[in-house]
């Protein structure tokens, strides 16, 4: 199957996908929709973000739909609103010729009373957030007892988010006779879990590597101590004129100071994270799409569904905890067959981190250094060039006697002068700018100190547990089984919590219970920094001014009923 007029998709889909450009399918299209269009066993799909699956799920599905029923047939789960509101938007535009066939997304972030009454004109698909899909089904808005098909779209992330209760739960309000497609981008416990326990006897169908790594992205990684971040992130920016490009931060906070750093420094930038309402994101969304930033700064949960093949660049001011979020980023950039560069800010103390991230993903992560100054202005003036050269077009009439006489500049020296007429900010900006020098990074096995070069002094220094699965708690309050303090920011301070994994604890609801015990000083959020959560308990870094706040609230604070404690890490 090369071409869609291929398939047997109904001359209404077809019309409809040829107005949008559709030709060719992709792998996972022409994969998925055969076997939906004749098969009726549930599916495990495993393809990356970006390769089509909306249309490869839900083309196959349109086509089957009874429009004179007004019962709903088809249910999409998916971890955002911004993913939900992109499935949506897609399904519309296949079903554009089918003029009986209503679509409904429901998400979290908007009135649920709009929601609700749009729920009366009795559509026949759902694409919906599990949280406000089970608050619709306990208002007894929504009825899912007559679906034939379900799909679990980008179901690992929905599983990282901490949606297995809502996911469950929703999957016992549909009936077992429904077909189920699980789509995911990798294929975790969790993932295998719930397709054991809610799907039967499903096909596989993997597009690529699960954890796939192109080949067109240049990854690099840069040394800097936490107060010269920013001035680095604008270092590297400025080295790459021209770009067009993501920056990921870990919190909603720090997704905020980037981007107020930026834009006080004149930087066609904005943010996207979750403290923004929804119109406020379409805004922002709309703008970086439409070009006029070309910089986005965002966390990771709120850049979901946003889908551009432009990127050139995707820079990490913060590197993720999990390895695959790092390959996700990352696979933003170098798409439709371009080349893309993935930068990473790297603190001194994160080469265990990165290391993992190198052996996990088995990417080449070079290190390179911090662009001087003059660096900085070599770039800008190859920019220039590479800008006229790319973009120069005729779009007005000019009248050659505007020229003012330049006989006396040979050519060289008028290009000099416009350069410098065009550079002039930025050459007074780096002038008397210091290099910033790396600080010591320790690029080894581990960054825990005392190792010999033959590594006999790994287990010396550890001073490990006889359990391996286990830190010993005062090695870990020490921070270092070395003996050595651990290097920390200095604005942040690190706490010991007395629940872990054993808990059922995890990395959202650790933040969830820092912003709620910091929460009086009105919108300003405490900035969270590594969260690393053990078998029977765990550490967290805060801003360090929150730190009183902190312990003074979360010991009157219960997670799933059992006491909290925190203490500061020595």
């Amino acid at each position: 199957m090369n071409l869609f007029t291929e398939t047997n998709l109904s001359p209404d889909i077809l019309k409809a996908i040829g107005e949008l450009g559709y030709e060719s399918p992709t792998e996972i299209q022409k994969q998925t929709i055969p076997f939906i269009q004749s098969d009726i066993r549930d599916l495990i799909a495993l393809a990356q973000t970006g390769t089509g699956k909306t249309a490869a799920f839900s083309l196959p599905i349109l086509d089957m739909i009874d429009d004179t029923s007004r019962k709903i047939q088809f249910l999409v789960l998916c971890p955002t609103r911004e993913l939900c509101l992109q499935i949506s938007k897609d399904i519309n535009n296949y079903s554009k010729y089918m003029k009986n066939i209503k679509t409904t997304a429901v998400y979290g972030g908007s009135s649920i009373t709009d929601q609700m009454r749009s729920l009366r004109d009795k559509p026949q698909v759902i694409v919906g957030t599990p949280g406000r899909v089970i608050d619709l089904i306990n208002r007894k808005a929504l009825d899912f007892s007559e679906i034939h098909w379900l799909v679990l779209d980008e179901a690992d992330e929905m599983l990282s988010m901490g949606f297995k209760d809502e996911l469950e739960t929703i999957l016992r309000e549909t009936p077992e006779t429904k077909q189920t497609f699980l789509f995911s981008a990798t294929m975790s416990k969790e993932v295998e879990r719930i397709s054991k326990s809610y799907l039967t006897t499903p096909h596989r169908i993997s597009v690529g590597s699960i954890n796939e790594v192109k080949k067109n992205i240049k990854h690099e990684f840069y040394v800097v101590g936490y107060r010269n971040k920013k001035e680095a992130l604008k270092r590297l920016i400025d080295a790459n004129p021209n770009q067009y490009s993501i920056i990921f931060c870990r919190t909603r906070m720090e997704t905020q100071e980037v981007a107020d750093f930026l834009m006080q420094n004149g930087y066609g930038a904005d943010a996207l994270h979750g403290d923004l309402s929804q119109a406020q994101r379409d805004t922002v969304m709309k703008k970086f799409r439409l070009k006029n930033i070309d910089i986005l700064v965002a966390t990771d949960v709120a850049a979901r569904g946003l889908d551009v093949d432009s990127l050139t660049h995707v820079i990490h001011f913060s590197l993720p905890d999990d390895p695959e979020v790092f390959v996700h980023r990352s696979g933003r950039t170098g798409r439709a067959g371009k080349d893309g560069i993935s930068m990473s800010l790297i603190k001194p103390e994160e080469s265990r981190k990165l290391k993992q991230i190198k052996s996990t993903t088995k990417i080449e992560i070079v290190e390179k250094k911090i662009p001087t100054g003059d660096e900085v202005m070599s770039a800008q003036v190859k920019g220039v060039f590479e800008k006229l050269m790319t973009e120069h077009e005729n779009v007005f009439e000019f009248d050659q006697n505007l020229v003012p006489d330049l006989s006396n500049f040979t050519k060289e020296e008028l290009v000099i002068q416009l350069l410098q007429f065009q550079l002039k900010d930025f050459a007074l900006y780096y002038k008397d700018k210091q290099d910033l020098v790396d600080q010591k990074f320790n690029n080894r096995d581990d960054d825990r100190g005392g190792r010999d070069r033959d590594g006999r002094g790994r287990d010396r220094d550890r001073g490990r547990d006889r359990d391996r699965g286990e830190r010993s708690d005062r090695g870990e309050r020490r921070g270092d089984r070395g003996g050595k303090p651990r290097q920390r920011d200095e604005n942040m301070t690190r706490f010991f919590f007395n629940l872990g994994k054993k808990d059922q604890l995890k990395k959202l609801d650790v933040l969830e219970i820092i912003n709620k015990a910091t929460s009086s000083k009105g919108s300003k959020r405490a900035e969270i920094g590594n969260i690393e959560i053990l078998e029977k308990f765990s550490f967290f870094e805060v801003e360090k001014s929150y730190g009183k706040e902190l312990l003074g609230n979360i010991q009157s604070m219960k997670f799933k009923g059992k006491d909290m404690r925190a203490e500061e890490a020595n």
